[in-house]
C-alpha cells in the first residue's frame, strides 16, 4: 500500500484499476491477439487465433481438424511459450476448437510510407506526428490516426436571445 503523499506510476494505477474492474483477462486477450505471431511463432499463429480467456482457460480457434490434432500434442509447449508473456501465467489450460480464423486487419489502407493521398489530411497530421523521433513509430501513428475520420460538429447558427422564451 502506498504511503500518503507518495506518487504512483501510471502503470501501477492502471493495473490496479484493471484488477478492481475485472478487466485483466480481457486486457490479456487483447495483448495475445495483437502479439500472437510473435508469441507463438508464425506457422502456428497463421493456423490459430486466441479467441478468449474464461476461467483460466485460453480458447484457441484452429483452422481445421488436422491442426487441432497436431496442437493437441503441442499444448505443453504452447503453454510454456504463453507463460513467457507477462500476465499470462494465470492461464492454466488451452482449449482447442475448429472454427473460422478472423482475417488480419487491412494494412493496405495507406501506402507503405504512411502517407495519405489527400494533402489536407497530411497537413493536419504533420503537427501531431512531427514530435515523434522514431520513423517507424511515426509511420504507425500516422496510419492509426488517418483511419479514423475527423468528426466535425455541424455548424449551427446562434440562437436569437429574443426568441428564447
Amino acid at each position: 500500500m502506498a504511503k500518503i503523499g507518495s506518487l504512483n506510476s501510471c502503470s501501477a494505477i492502471l493495473s490496479g484499476l484493471a484488477k478492481r474492474l475485472g478487466l485483466e483477462s480481457r486486457l490479456l486477450e487483447l495483448r495475445l491477439q495483437h502479439q500472437w505471431p510473435d508469441i507463438i511463432g508464425e506457422p502456428i499463429a497463421s493456423q490459430t487465433w486466441p479467441a478468449h480467456i474464461r476461467f483460466k482457460k485460453l480458447h484457441l480457434i484452429v483452422r481445421n481438424s488436422v491442426w487441432l490434432q497436431q496442437l493437441t500434442f503441442l499444448k505443453p509447449a504452447l503453454l510454456d511459450k504463453l507463460h513467457k508473456v507477462p500476465g499470462a501465467e494465470a492461464v492454466g489450460e488451452i482449449v482447442l476448437r475448429v472454427g473460422e480464423i478472423p482475417s488480419p486487419p487491412d494494412s493496405s489502407a495507406l501506402p507503405a510510407d504512411g502517407k495519405t493521398s489527400e494533402p489536407e489530411v497530411e497537413v493536419e497530421m504533420d503537427p501531431h506526428t512531427s514530435g515523434i523521433q522514431d520513423p517507424d513509430l511515426r509511420k504507425r501513428f500516422t496510419r492509426a490516426i488517418s483511419r479514423y475520420p475527423v468528426r466535425r460538429a455541424p455548424h449551427r447558427p446562434a440562437k436569437d436571445p429574443s426568441r428564447a422564451l
